[in-house]
């Protein structure tokens, strides 16, 4: 949103939040995360067309189109768990939509979240069914993000694609046309690319799935190379030399984390499993299975190199957040390597350039010690 400002000075965007505390940070000079690149672009348009609020019901009944972006975890427990998306806060932003917009003119919403196929249709029956006395005419598209943590500000004005999704009428037409003439204004008309709904729902997790896919490869890769004798550096520049591979998410490393891939994932083997796709959720399965592999064996590595035994021995971890230059610690390869270090008597050291202690602690509970 604040590069969608700082791209359209003329078009007013405000932020709603329901932490007055988190509102607060992103109106002073000390926000809430980091990003880098973010700080500046905030202060250039904060209080010009950039703006911050917890006035949820005014914010919404004014708005032309409404980006909902919030969080859809995985499923802890009940139908689904481990693998479908959580949807309560979704919900939640569904209901606080309509309520805020009783009688108003049409709102287009655009989905932002990464949610499962056929949410949209979701997302319209709440919003109709919620609305008492004036309708309003709510118009459901979706443009999910591919913004990356650390790389997010040029990620958004550099992008190699836009994707927006709306329904096959004219009213779902026009609604995706107004959201790609912003996008225009900045991003070539090449790389605005417009589909129906569920493609453009789709095509956001299958991404991240072909990404933890070859994170995942590399890695099994690698332990291959360490017990043969090879170097994976070489063989994956080997790999990424060839133009139908490439070479990026080919570094071998401890397994991925983060918010996004491992939870996407997860729900596409869910949602296979639900249509009765047993083969393709079980491909799919083994990307996941994998990468806790790989973190599992590096825990072992490490405990073999020292003299099979890390009882009270201190050993310093240099990162903790999932990825350089973020302070976000969700579901970082770091805290299942930290929990079985820990579960073996190590004393561990924690250091990262973004991530404080309290961040670190709140984001994770590695276990004793």
């Amino acid at each position: 949103m604040a590069c969608l400002a700082y791209q359209c000075p003329d078009v007013r965007v405000t932020v709603v939040d329901i932490s007055e505390a988190r509102v607060q940070a992103w109106n002073s000079d000390k926000l809430p995360l980091y990003e880098p690149g973010l700080l500046d672009i905030v202060k250039e348009c904060r209080g010009k067309n950039l703006f911050f609020s917890t006035d949820a019901k005014t914010v919404l009944s004014q708005a032309d189109l409404i980006f909902v972006c919030v969080n859809t975890p995985t499923k802890l427990q009940g139908v689904g768990a481990g693998k479908a998306a959580t949807f309560g806060f979704w919900e939640a932003a569904a209901r606080l939509i309509a309520a805020s917009c009783q009688g108003c003119g049409p709102k287009i919403v655009a989905e932002k979240s990464t949610v499962p196929v056929k949410t949209a249709q979701a997302m319209s029956r709440v919003l109709s069914g919620c609305q008492d006395g004036a309708k309003t005419q709510f118009e459901i598209i979706s443009n999910p993000e591919f913004m990356s943590a650390g790389t997010a500000i040029q990620d958004c004005l550099k992008p190699d694609r836009v994707l927006i999704g709306g329904a096959d009428t004219q009213e779902g037409h026009a609604a995706v046309e107004s959201l790609a003439r912003l996008y225009r204004r900045w991003v070539p008309a090449e790389r605005v690319l417009t589909m129906n709904l569920w493609s453009t729902e789709l095509a956001k997790m299958a991404a991240n799935a072909f990404l933890a896919q070859r994170i995942s490869s590399i890695n099994a890769i690698s332990a291959l190379c360490e017990e043969t004798g090879a170097d994976v550096q070489q063989v994956s520049h080997a790999i990424g030399t060839d133009s139908r591979i490439g070479p990026r998410f080919l570094m071998a490393g401890c397994g991925f984390g983060g918010p996004a891939l491992q939870k996407h994932v997860l729900n596409l083997v869910y949602i296979c499993e639900s249509l009765g796709l047993p083969a393709i959720a079980q491909y799919w399965q083994h990307v996941v299975d994998m990468n806790d592999w790989i973190k599992g064996r590096f825990v072992r590595r490490v405990i073999s190199s020292m003299f099979n035994t890390i009882k009270g021995k201190r050993i310093a971890v240099l990162g903790f957040a999932y990825k350089a230059h973020t302070t976000d610690t969700r579901d970082t390869a770091a805290i299942d390597i930290c929990r079985g270090l820990l579960l073996d008597g190590a004393h561990l050291a924690v250091y990262d350039p973004k991530v404080g202690p309290g961040r670190a602690q709140g984001g994770a509970r590695l276990g004793p010690g």
